[in-house]
């Protein structure tokens, strides 16, 4: 794909999150249609949407009728090449101007050109301006950095900037085949470059990503790609031979092969609410050459398959805010919702309320969220210990109170919550 094609291909993907609301994954074409070009830009300007709305509310007279808004998105491209990726400018500037073939917009010609070559021609007094912004200078919606900032006084800023970052890619060593240490003399043997993240054994972070079908034995099931958080889920889990285990929300599949893979003989029932997101699960463990049984379902209606089932170990992957993980997925940024997060806690604590019917007395459920916001997490879980009185909290190397909280960037890890509740004989409160 041309350069300019790309561009055009990035203000159009960025036109659907933005203005329509679709989230990055399934706006980015898959497999050989992804150019990485496209992606990058895309990714670039999702990261920086703050700071470059701030740019376009300074540049533009008046906002660009919804019809039009590729040409502003092409505008977004245009400025995130030259602030960001350091595109020299005329170079950006003309492929800019190219891609309206691409978009059938001829006629913005005169308006890319205008508002491109202003911004070189004011380009520090402008940043200076935006910087003023608190929501452009953190590159973060106002209501989550006021979030942010109300929990973690002390360090939200090293947050902030964490979850600016781009994320490392992190792999799974399958350890039911091989030691991590066999694995990167794997990596050495195939010139990638590789570290192993000490606090998760099975975790290794590689200087600069590849394509998952240049790794040795990728396609074998020797090795995944997981953040060494999401590993650690698995780990907390602590499972034995031959035990029940629930994963209740387990698509895409990453953890539940973990799991499989951290114990023999493991009888794993994986459930996910959609059809097509279980799919995912499938794939992942045909892959690994494991199984399990798959159901799509909600997690909370028992009555459709425990049937007087009870496990030695759940897992609640609960869906959230994903605030913990914005360094992957921009888009939440643009996407997120205050309102959302009300909604999120009222669906985890269903789940909570459900799942814990059905864990065996001394068995184990594993709260988890890839949240940093203690209202889907801390809140959730105190709210818990109010109304159950048979439960115990299982310590957690690190935690802070009731929980793990694990910061963007902290190990190289994403931002995680992860809480142990224990099964006791007691009965729930009055």
């Amino acid at each position: 794909m041309s350069a300019h094609n790309a561009r055009a291909q990035a203000a159009r993907i960025l036109q659907r999150v933005i203005y329509q609301g679709e989230s990055l994954s399934t706006a980015l074409p898959g497999g050989a249609k992804s150019d990485p070009l496209s992606s990058d830009l895309c990714y670039g300007c999702l990261r920086w949407h703050e700071p470059l709305s701030a740019l376009l509310n300074e540049l533009l007279s008046k906002s660009l009728k919804k019809k039009d808004k590729d040409v502003e998105c092409l505008l977004r491209v245009g400025l995130y090449q030259i602030i960001y990726q350091k595109t020299p400018d005329h170079a950006a500037v003309n492929e800019t101007i190219k891609a309206l073939k691409a978009i059938k917009k001829p006629w913005a010609k005169k308006l890319l050109n205008g508002v491109l070559r202003n911004f070189l021609r004011k380009q520090d007094e402008l940043l200076a301006t935006i910087e003023k912004k608190q929501t452009a200078r953190y590159a973060f919606p106002d209501w989550l950095l006021g979030k942010i900032k109300k929990a973690y006084p002390d360090n939200w800023q090293a947050i902030l900037q964490e979850s600016n970052k781009r994320a490392p890619m992190t792999l799974r060593v399958n350890l039911s085949r091989l030691s991590r240490e066999d694995y990167l003399a794997k990596l050495h043997a195939t010139d990638i470059s590789a570290t192993p993240i000490e606090v998760i054994n099975s975790a290794i972070v590689l200087a600069h990503p590849v394509n998952v079908h240049e790794l040795p034995g990728f396609d074998e099931g020797e090795v995944s790609v997981q953040d060494a958080a999401a590993q650690l889920a698995t780990i907390l889990l602590d499972c034995d031979d031959g035990m029940s285990v629930l994963d209740a929300c387990a698509a895409p599949g990453g953890k539940t092969g973990h799991i499989l893979e951290s114990a023999k003989n493991l009888s794993l029932l994986a459930i996910d609410s959609s059809e097509k997101r279980l799919q995912r699960v499938s794939e992942n463990l045909d892959r690994l050459n494991s199984k399990a049984e798959l159901l799509a379902i909600d997690a909370a209606e028992l009555e459709r398959y425990a049937d007087g089932r009870q496990f030695d170990r759940i897992l609640l992957d609960a869906p959230c805010s994903a605030s913990g993980v914005i360094r992957r997925h921009p888009d939440i940024k643009v996407l997120r919702r205050p309102s959302d997060i009300d909604a999120l806690q009222k669906q985890q604590q269903r789940l909570l309320e459900a799942l814990w019917g059905i864990v065996k007395p001394g068995g184990i459920l594993l709260y988890a969220t890839c949240s940093i916001l203690p209202q889907e997490n801390e809140q959730q879980i105190t709210a818990f210990l109010e109304r159950h009185d048979d439960v115990e909290i299982m310590p957690i190397d690190k935690a802070q109170g009731l929980g793990r909280q694990v910061f963007p960037g902290e190990d190289s890890m994403d931002g995680f919550y992860f809480a142990r509740l224990r099964k006791t004989g007691s009965a729930n409160k009055s």
